[in-house]
């Protein structure tokens, strides 16, 4: 790498280290007490998009890294809430991307437009599971606020209606019939292998 791509490079971290900064808004309309992070919510959808890949016979590497990418506009955009984009022309991702990586080496450059492009476009297998591990991600991180008494029941059946593979409304069904902490509870009341 050109060391004078050097300081566009380091630009585009830190700005990407926004996302941990900025709250998911809808969450904080929904009287969330400190509410997630969009760099939060990417981190799990992450890892939701590789299992569902795993699980749908895709690629669980490529899915993940899709859906790692798949926010990262809202550094510039902000999370707008699903009824401001009834009143807001965004632009579309693809074109956030371009501007955020203008002066990045080529190779990074097309590396960041690709994901976003791939993951927008809902063709490849491993897109349509980050796709839905998004949604899945949101029902997951809306029961535990339900569990921690905000009415995030919108939220719920938004992201269970917009599940398209057969794994990912499985997964959502069990999560809907399950405790969040039940896990812990079973394994902190499980003998310990010998």
């Amino acid at each position: 790498m050109a060391d004078g791509q050097d300081t566009p490079t380091v630009d585009f971290l830190y700005e990407i280290g926004l996302l941990k900064r900025y709250k998911r808004t809808g969450w904080v309309i929904a009287g969330v007490p400190d509410a997630e992070s969009i760099a939060d919510h990417s981190h799990r959808t992450a890892v939701v998009a590789a299992v569902l890949a795993s699980m749908e016979g895709a690629n669980p590497e490529r899915a993940a890294f899709l859906a790692l990418f798949h926010d990262t506009q809202e550094t510039r955009t902000m999370d707008v809430p699903y009824i401001g984009k009834r009143y807001l022309k965004a632009a579309p991702p693809e074109s956030v991307t371009a501007d955020q990586v203008a002066g990045l080496p080529e190779v990074v450059a097309d590396m960041v437009s690709g994901a976003v492009a791939e993951y927008e476009a809902k063709e490849s297998p491993e897109s349509v599971c980050a796709k839905d591990a998004d949604k899945l991600e949101c029902l997951l991180q809306a029961v535990e606020y339900q569990q921690r008494g905000t009415d995030t029941q919108a939220w719920v059946d938004t992201s269970l209606a917009a599940l398209k593979t057969a794994s990912a409304q499985r997964l959502a069904k069990a999560a809907l019939e399950r405790s969040s902490l039940a896990w812990m509870h079973e394994a902190r009341d499980a003998k310990p292998p010998l």
